[in-house]
């Protein structure tokens, strides 16, 4: 039977997983335990993979809980943001300003609708009141003076999307990325939405690049990406992220960058000019999403950004040029202000940090890229992951069959995390390692079932022919046994009671039973205690032979001290008898080493573990023999050649009945290097040795 065939329900069962797995894979049924198995692991490869170094090329301007002690409650006047504004990108110097909130209602702080209101009312008829208003009301207003302090500064505001049924709208939108919206279609999945809520027109009017801050959570609420596109009204938006890199090289043109059979999104290419050459390539996913890679944990604490208290900045504590050629992002930590988000690198994250990580991201070309080729290598994964172990694991031990299995789950974890690590390729890995770990486990089960099956078969099948030590090796490699007829080299030995025949005309049954049943134990207990096979019974005649189902290389010298402690048994049996005024029992003993076939034998009714042959027939003849020489055992010339460890009496050349050739015949006296005997021993008296001719003659 091959190996395939063998196994088939191992193998059946070991494939179960792989299926599971490519169903998911392929997107045909997704399972959301694997989703969630895949975004954990994303998670421990990204913290594994996180450098929790500082970038001191983006910086964090930082409304907290000092600053709104010293300057008041959040909003502040416009006019404060303008200052603000002003010594970040004048005396600091920073390359480009981020701002992590939106404007959607004017400044109402500083007294000037009040003041409209008057004019509206009591001092409408006054023009010289309406006239210095009109004049001067401009250096009045709040929205006024920061949309001057914005305007043609590397200012990126922030603006959001929204999705509901009423589609609500408010503020004004920034141009839409015309060149990019018109260089192809949509990417299919790319997010589209139906309301904002942005800027106020004068703001929205100083600063024309804005971007949207929407952060998409996963499924368990964890900001893992964030898209750097998103489309609304038929027009594409960049993100907070994307306006500020791009405010701080100055511009670029956005192009898209497409691959594969049918298309799909890649990347994203800022394109310099002039004065500001080169490009960024930024990966992308087909919805236009990048991967934030975060760099450590998030806060001022936490050592990836520096943070920067907005009271400072504002009163002018930081030596001038402190900011030079940085990026900065106006956010908020101060209590009950404090966008936080679930990410990977903390569950309680500011939200204007995983804007921070991405700029970083982006600048130093440090985005996690999952290629189009992503799929089609998780399938390739899966297979061949399941293939191995199902091919592989029944063929192994328990031990060999774990080290495998785990090593192979090692082995997948190992190569994705450092693919990750080393060249950014976020490759899919929850699906080849559920295939990986469940094929072991229901490899293992299955084997365990079947070994133990096995085992309790093994047990039942040899339990009566051969001793409990013996069966006890047998179940620890269940494989190594059966029952198929096989042709080997054993060794067999017939034991005759001498004239039970006649002895059981003079005893009742009962009687006789009781006897045979006490020879028989005597006689099976010397064959199990060397380890012999009981092939079968036959009245007052018992079969036994070594070397199978176990092997044993020295089968000839086990049979033969089996067959003397046989004899010894006997003779101690008959000093029994002899005391109780009871007639001796004699036995005789034939022993032959010789090929045989030896297996599962008989017909469809009856079925027995036995051996066939001519060396089992010469065995049965010898046994025979032991009355014409007078001896308890006769063995063949092959039986004493491989049992060198005994004294030998040649007794004779003869032929048997069935055989051509004669067969030269000993009997075995003693070991040749016995134990000191604890008691003394029965003296063996020598037979007389028969001419060859008589033997012949009566045993034609």
């Amino acid at each position: 039977m091959s190996y395939l065939s063998r196994h088939r329900w191992r193998l059946a069962l070991a494939l179960l997983p792989v299926a599971l797995a490519l169903l998911h894979a392929t997107g045909v049924q997704p399972w959301r335990t694997l989703e969630r198995a895949e975004q954990r692991l994303h998670d421990i490869r990204l913290q594994l993979a996180m450098p929790r170094t500082l970038d001191e090329r983006v910086v964090i301007i930082d409304i907290d809980e000092a600053s709104l002690a010293a300057l008041g409650q959040w909003p502040w006047p416009r006019t404060r943001l303008a200052t603000l504004v002003q010594e970040v990108l004048d005396r600091q110097r920073a390359s480009a300003l981020g701002f992590d909130a939106v404007f959607a209602e004017p400044d109402r702080s500083t007294g000037l609708a009040a003041l409209r209101a008057l004019a509206d009312g009591p001092l409408r008829q006054q023009p010289a009141f309406t006239r210095w208003l009109h004049e001067h009301g401009h250096a009045l207003d709040a929205d006024q003076r920061l949309a001057h302090a914005l305007q043609g500064r590397p200012v990126a505001l922030g603006y959001y999307f929204t999705s509901d049924r009423g589609g609500q709208r408010s503020g004004v939108l920034p141009a839409p990325l015309a060149d990019a919206a018109t260089a192809r279609d949509a990417p299919p999945g790319i997010t589209h939405w139906n309301g904002y809520g942005a800027n106020i027109a004068p703001l929205a009017a100083a600063a024309p690049h804005g971007g949207f801050f929407n952060a998409l959570a996963d499924s368990d609420g964890v900001v893992r990406a964030v898209p750097l596109l998103a489309a609304y009204n038929g027009a594409w938006y960049e993100s907070l992220a994307l306006a500020v890199v791009r405010q701080a090289l100055r511009q670029p043109a956005l192009a898209l960058q497409w691959g594969g059979e049918p298309a799909t999104l890649q990347a994203l290419l800022l394109q310099g000019t002039g004065r500001h050459p080169g490009h960024v390539r930024v990966p992308v996913n087909p919805q236009a999403a990048a991967l934030v890679p975060y760099r450590g944990p998030g806060g001022p604490r936490g050592g990836s950004f520096r943070y920067y208290s907005a009271v400072d900045v504002l009163q002018g504590r930081l030596p001038e040029g402190s900011l030079a050629g940085r990026i900065a992002l106006l956010g908020f930590t101060a209590p009950g202000l404090m966008d936080l988000r679930a990410t990977p690198a903390g569950e309680v994250y500011p939200g204007v940090e995983v804007h921070a990580n991405l700029i970083s991201g982006l600048l130093e070309g440090r985005i996690p890229v999952q290629p189009p080729e992503a799929r089609a290598l998780d399938v390739i994964a899966i297979t061949a992951t399941g293939l191995l172990l199902a091919l592989a694991l029944p063929a192994l031990p328990v031990a060999g069959a774990l080290a495998l299995g785990l090593g192979v789950a090692a082995g997948l974890t190992a190569l994705n995390f450092w693919l990750y690590a080393a060249h950014g390729l976020a490759l899919p890995l929850a699906a080849a390692l559920f295939t990986a770990l469940a094929v072991l486990a229901l490899d293992t089960a299955c084997g365990y079932g079947m070994e133990r099956r096995s085992k309790r078969r093994l047990a039942a099948l040899f339990g009566t022919y051969v001793p409990p030590e013996l069966v006890r090796r047998m179940v620890q490699q269940p494989e190594r046994y059966g029952m198929q007829a096989q042709t080997r080299e054993l060794t067999i030995l017939f034991c005759d009671m001498h004239g039970f025949t006649s002895l059981s005309e003079h005893m009742p049954p009962l009687a006789l039973q009781a006897l045979l049943n006490d020879v028989l134990s005597r006689l099976s207990q010397i064959i199990h205690e060397h380890q012999g096979t009981i092939d079968k019974y036959m009245g007052d005649c018992v079969m036994a032979f070594w070397g199978a189902p176990v092997s044993m290389p020295d089968h000839a010298a086990r049979a033969t001290a089996a067959a003397l402690g046989m004899a010894e048994a006997m003779r101690a049996f008959n000093r029994e008898r002899a005391a109780a005024g009871l007639p001796e029992i004699k036995v005789g003993i034939g022993l032959n080493t010789g090929l045989v076939s030896v297996g599962d034998m008989g017909s469809d009714i009856r079925r027995a573990y036995t051996v066939l042959g001519d060396a089992v027939n010469l065995a049965s003849r010898l046994e025979g023999l032991s009355r014409t020489y007078g001896v308890d055992i006769i063995a063949s010339d092959s039986t004493r050649a491989q049992a060198p460890g005994f004294l030998w009496q040649a007794l004779d050349h003869v032929h048997v009945k069935g055989r051509q050739e004669a067969v030269t015949i000993h009997t075995p006296r003693a070991p040749a290097h016995p134990e000191p005997p604890t008691h003394a021993a029965t003296p063996v008296k020598t037979p007389a040795i028969r001419p060859a001719s008589v033997a012949s003659e009566q045993h034609p």
